[in-house]
């Protein structure tokens, strides 16, 4: 293989015979704190501290990563009740701000299945200016675009560096618009993918007021690097 910047120095190259001529390791176990180091680095794809004792028998890049990913969906299970994701760690995973960060806490999540957001819609949203001033009614597309961006949650989850990239939604099929959303009303976003080839989702979503289905929708979207 080739490697750039790599001198006999800070390189250990091993062969089927063992290590190659010029080459010397500088600690017995060179090879295990290699392997360590690697362990490290995949688990701080979780997001949090771990605190914990971990064995690992023959570890790969792609065994740490696979691991990390299900403490992570773990991690995403509040038992207190509790939010599972604050407005900080939303901050953390997607790129919108205000005025169209259009989503306040995450209350359920089910890695790769399903998701539950909310959003607490008052009178001070900017929209409701203009939409309209003697009867302020939350735009329909506002709603569909609250829905995304908690489907984004949902698929963003199933990729390493979620921070690095970002959703774009390619369609949106059978949406529908029960009944107003006005102000004081909290809006509860239930996302379930329905497929995930490669980083394509489809996935279905429903918006409720009160146990009161106001808006729904299936919709495509795609990871993509930013």
């Amino acid at each position: 293989g080739l490697a750039l910047g790599a001198t006999h120095e800070n390189t250990i190259v091993a062969t089927e015979d063992g290590l190659a001529e010029g080459t010397t390791l500088r600690f017995p176990d060179e090879f295990v704190r290699h392997k360590i180091l690697d362990l490290v680095g995949d688990l701080s794809l979780v997001g949090a501290q771990i605190r914990g004792h971990i064995i690992a028998e023959r570890p790969s890049h792609r065994g740490n990563v696979s691991v990390a990913r299900r403490l992570r969906n773990m991690l995403a299970r509040s038992d207190d009740g509790g939010p599972v994701l604050d407005i900080h760690r939303i901050l953390d995973y997607i790129p919108h701000r205000y005025p169209f960060l259009l989503i306040d806490r995450v209350l359920e999540f089910e890695g790769g299945k399903r998701i539950l957001g909310l959003k607490n819609v008052t009178i001070n949203e900017p929209f409701f200016q203009g939409h309209f001033p003697e009867h302020p009614i939350m735009p329909g597309v506002l709603i569909v675009e609250a829905m995304a961006q908690a489907g984004g949650l949902l698929l963003m989850n199933e990729f390493d560096d979620p921070q690095s990239k970002v959703v774009y939604f390619m369609s949106l099929d059978g949406v529908k618009f029960r009944r107003p959303v006005m102000p004081g009303d909290q809006l509860l976003f239930e996302l379930r993918m329905l497929q995930l080839r490669g980083r394509t989702c489809r996935m279905q979503g429903e918006t409720r007021v009160g146990g009161d289905v106001v808006a729904e929708a299936t919709m495509m979207a795609r990871v993509m690097d930013k």
